[in-house]
């Protein structure tokens, strides 16, 4: 059976910053920079996310976009949109993972797939905080 893929992006904005908590200020800002500012910073972040599977011979689906909108807005954008990542999500909380691009796009890979359970695979996680700086997750 033939395979394909779908992207679907969205939008959110949020505030965080980079810190340790072991370590001092100095260095904080010394490893992290701007990013471990005291007062946060924000991004309006860009987020695409690509699922796939095999194309079902009766819909024409490759997966449910339906249900990839449904995670998307419920697992992700209603619980990043307008926070602050580091005091609004538990698993940035302080003195657990940092809130770096890396790390979200690698926490919205698992989230977008727990959400999806078996329908389609979360093949690409595609986090830009700019225009000009993006990463990507593979989580296969």
């Amino acid at each position: 059976m033939p395979r394909a893929t779908l992207t679907r992006r969205l939008t959110f904005s949020a505030a965080h910053r980079y810190r340790r908590p072991e370590w001092s200020d100095a260095k904080n800002a010394e490893v992290f920079g701007a990013c471990a500012h005291p007062n946060w910073h924000g991004h309006t972040y860009t987020c695409e996310v690509t699922v796939g599977g095999e194309i079902d011979p009766l819909t024409g689906f490759c997966a449910d976009l339906a249900a990839l909108d449904r995670v998307l807005a419920e697992r992700v954008h209603a619980r990043l949109d307008h926070k602050n990542l580091v005091l609004d999500v538990p698993e940035f909380a302080e003195g657990r993972e940092i809130p770096t691009s890396e790390n979200v796009a690698w926490w919205i890979a698992r989230e977008v797939q727990a959400g999806l359970g078996g329908s389609a695979r979360v093949l690409r996680v595609r986090l830009a905080e700019m225009s000009d700086l993006w990463v990507e997750i593979d989580p296969t």
